[in-house]
């Protein structure tokens, strides 16, 4: 096991690198650096040699050159069982480096701050940083690259151990690629997105994402014949099922991420104490409001109980024990909640295959890119985080909505934002009463859940994600007994439409926005 005897250390992030470099010290080990890192290790009263003083070249540009130097990369390239690398080492005075502690400018960062110019950015590109990351990386047969604070400690351990391995060094090295490659990819991300005069284009010309796998690959794709894996994505501002980690259950399968996703997408919206069931990427039932988290609980899953067999739960409060007595009635794929009570939990640790997701935050979505992968290239937009705004709605009807039909309106509308288009949702009281999702006309969706929802429907409120073309819509709902609707409006036929509502009573209101869901 080759021993680290030398070090180079040159870091931008400075979390926790002088007890790393201490812990190298007292272990014997020579440590070469640079600049800030080295005035920091001095300050810490770590010995360390300047690179300059070692290269017998000065800090240049400032200090746009310091570590390009052959003395510098010859010892860090090196192949320890190559005689004539090791003869060009003696020749010319190269030392051995044995163990690169390096991460790059935080160049992310910088072009994230307002006003930042083309020259900022320009001069938080590194250069010398990657090019001694990818040495070490590729000569990771015999040299230590470590660009994660994280792995300080692993590294000091596998040394005491005498474990530093090729095999771990390879490790470190493909997450030395990964760490350059995504650098590489920020800044042709922000430079093809600049327009002439410095401004910036919501997307850029070359789009390059890193997405990093959070675990073994799943049990399977969304179906057996298919194999299936779940990447993060770093970058994302929103929170990522990567964030939730499964508390118990059976492995995580591809369709219920994606599921739990979109049940817990859909109970971050809503303020109040609310449950969402879900049932292949649709709400089945939500409920919200008054009453304890099991009375909710129990009026979301009334509201298509044989939908909500085998479905996904999602609560917007942490699970309490009598909630949790309820779903362990009948079988549920998964629970997703931002805590559990140790009560909860002891109920379903009896659900052996039940899978429960703790996520660290209910807060609403605030932005982020969302990306659909078709053949041949990929969909990018802004991911929908619009929350509707009661004081930007217009009544466009005769008829004013009541103040209960105003609140069964707006929870309609943000369930039907998380419906696959075309979108209709009955709801009263804070409940659902019908769901029509995904089909290919509005009418068909009001007439499957005006069917689902029967009787309750009547007094019901409605949402619709997009406008309705032609009034059948809502003589539809109307015959089913709804006396209020929310719609974005927009149609050419909107007099038409607006009319039919006012012959039949029916308060209507227009939004402006609209939530296609595909």
């Amino acid at each position: 096991m080759a021993s680290i005897k030398r070090a180079l250390i040159s870091v931008s992030d400075k979390t926790g690198v002088a007890d790393f470099a201490r812990a190298l010290a007292d272990r014997g080990v020579d440590i070469l650096s640079t600049g800030g890192t080295a005035k920091l290790l001095r300050d810490e009263n770590i010995a360390c040699r300047d690179v300059s003083d070692y290269t017998g070249f000065p800090e240049m540009m400032d200090g746009r050159v310091k570590t390009l130097n052959p003395k510098v990369h010859g010892g860090i390239l090196a192949r320890h069982d190559n005689e004539g690398d090791l003869a060009s080492m003696r020749e010319h005075g190269i030392e051995q480096i044995d163990l690169v502690c390096v991460n790059l400018y935080p160049f992310r960062e910088a072009v994230a701050k307002e006003g930042c110019t083309i020259d900022d950015a320009i001069e938080n590109i590194d250069i010398g940083g990657p090019c001694m990351v990818r040495a070490s990386a590729k000569n990771h047969r015999f040299v230590t690259i470590v660009v994660d604070p994280a792995d300080y400690t692993s590294v000091l351990t596998a040394m005491d151990e005498d474990a530093l391995d090729e095999s771990r060094r390879r490790a470190l090295a493909v997450k030395a690629f990964a760490h350059t490659a995504a650098y590489d990819g920020a800044i042709a991300n922000h430079f093809s997105a600049l327009n002439t005069d410095g401004s910036k284009r919501d997307f850029p010309d070359v789009f390059t994402r890193q997405f990093i796998k959070t675990a073994d690959e799943l049990r399977y794709g969304e179906n057996p014949h298919q194999a299936g894996a779940f990447y993060a994505d770093p970058e994302d501002d929103g929170l990522s099922m990567a964030d939730c980690p499964v508390l118990q259950g059976k492995a995580i399968s591809y369709n219920n991420i994606a599921d739990a996703d979109a049940a817990f997408a859909l109970v971050r919206d809503l303020g109040d104490e609310a449950v969402v069931i879900v049932k292949h990427a649709n709400p089945c039932g939500v409920a919200m409001g008054a009453g304890s988290q099991a009375e909710i609980y129990e009026r979301a899953r009334a509201a298509d109980a044989v939908s909500a067999f085998g479905g996904i739960a999602a609560f917007n409060r942490p699970l309490e024990a009598d909630t949790a007595a309820l779903i362990a009635e009948t079988f549920m794929e998964v629970v997703i909640a931002p805590g559990f009570t140790d009560a909860a939990r002891k109920v379903l640790a009896e659900r052996k295959n039940l899978r429960l997701m703790l996520a660290p935050s209910a807060a609403p979505v605030s932005g982020g890119l969302e990306f659909k992968r078709v053949n041949g290239g990929l969909l990018v937009q802004q991911r929908d985080a619009h929350i509707l705004d009661r004081a930007a709605c217009t009544v466009v009807t005769k008829r004013a909505p009541t103040e209960a039909e105003w609140n069964d309106m707006l929870f309609a509308w943000s369930v039907a934002k998380h419906v696959k288009s075309n979108a209709i949702v009955f709801a009263k009281n804070g409940t659902t009463l019908g769901v029509g999702a995904g089909q290919m006309n509005r009418v068909n969706s009001t007439r499957i859940a005006a069917h689902h929802g029967g009787d309750a429907i009547k007094g019901s409120a409605v949402a619709s994600d997009a406008f309705f073309p032609f009034r059948d819509g809502v003589d539809a709902l109307a015959q089913a007994g709804a006396t209020a609707v929310i719609q974005p409006g927009g149609s050419i036929r909107d007099d038409e439409v607006i009319a039919a509502a006012d012959e039949q009573d029916i308060a209507m209101i227009f939004t402006g926005i609209r939530h296609f869901r595909h």
